[in-house]
């Protein structure tokens, strides 16, 4: 049975939680969005830019696939953040259904091999071989497939590449075969279970990533000032809060242009998903010593 095949008995509906995991920048936010046909994890070219559990949904006709995309498990940095973002990952994994463990092709390291040893014995693991179409030799994938199979009892592999959707339909047959027989859980419209006040945020953390690049802090974040809807209209007033003065002026550019880009294309991002007109301004900030930057890691759940 294919995920577009006509509806399935009632008995046979599946639904589940599938836990998307992996080290960063393996391309797990990429795999989410692409499954579920929708930009609600958001990407850039910088490592660990996922923060947060998200979670994305995509109803079919036989099944609703509830898909968890977590941070890149950390094994570098043993600080607070990274432990909140590892616990992220941990708790996950005992909630979840199916597993999907995202690794690069023909890249598999000792941070690979650290999140392989969380995966539970008693979940179904899918190991999902991201970015095939990258590998020039592709008569090399059987073996490095071979090779990480050999670590761990897993349920299917798949090799894919998440950006241009190559072997998607197959994974998502591979992952209905392990759902459980449930009813649905969201409704058959609903693609994520975050507010839209959470997504504009992330929006505009992702642009700021994309377009300043690796010289600003992780710890650099947005908050919504405001945010109003009238009729079909969001008016959204957001703060992008930097450690210092220097970060501010990389995120403003010279006359402003690099700001202007960020919110132009956030805006774009947030009329596309949120379905309708936006109207956006942004600001840039320094934190104001660490009372602040604690206030607004709470803020994100970062406690």
């Amino acid at each position: 049975m294919t995920p577009d095949s006509p509806a399935a008995p009632a008995a046979d509906f599946r639904c589940g939680y599938i836990a998307i995991v992996g080290r960063p920048n393996v391309g797990k936010s990429t795999l989410m969005n692409m499954l579920i046909g929708a930009n609600v994890s958001i990407t850039s070219r910088k490592a660990q830019t996922t923060r947060h559990r998200i979670t994305g949904i995509q109803t079919r006709s036989d099944a609703q696939y509830i898909y968890v995309d977590t941070p890149g498990f950390q094994t570098r940095h043993n600080n607070a953040l990274n432990k909140t973002l590892n616990r992220t990952v941990t708790t996950t994994l005992t909630a979840a259904d199916v597993v999907l463990f995202v690794v690069e092709a023909g890249t598999f390291g000792e941070a690979d091999q650290q999140v392989l040893a969380l995966m539970p014995k008693s979940v179904p693991v899918i190991l999902v071989i991201n970015k095939a179409d990258q590998v020039k030799d592709k008569a090399q994938l059987m073996p490095f497939a071979q090779k990480v199979a050999a670590l761990h009892d897993f349920a299917a592999i798949v090799p894919v590449s998440a950006r241009q959707r190559f072997q998607l339909d197959r994974l998502e047959v591979e992952i209905r075969n392990h759902l459980p027989q449930n009813e649905a859980v969201f409704d058959e419209d609903d693609i994520t279970d975050r507010s839209e006040k959470f997504l504009a945020t992330e929006i505009i953390r992702e642009k700021v990533f994309r377009f300043v690049g690796d010289e600003l802090p992780y710890t650099s974040t947005v908050i919504l000032e405001k945010f109003e809807q009238e009729g079909a209209l969001r008016r959204i007033f957001a703060a992008i809060l930097v450690e210092r003065d220097m970060h501010k002026a990389m995120v403003i550019g010279n006359k402003g242009a690099r700001l202007k880009e960020i919110s132009s294309q956030a805006r774009l991002d947030m009329e596309k998903l949120f379905g309708g007109p936006v109207y956006l301004e942004v600001w840039v900030k320094v934190k104001s010593g660490w009372a602040d930057n604690q206030a607004g890691l709470r803020a994100y759940g970062y406690e």
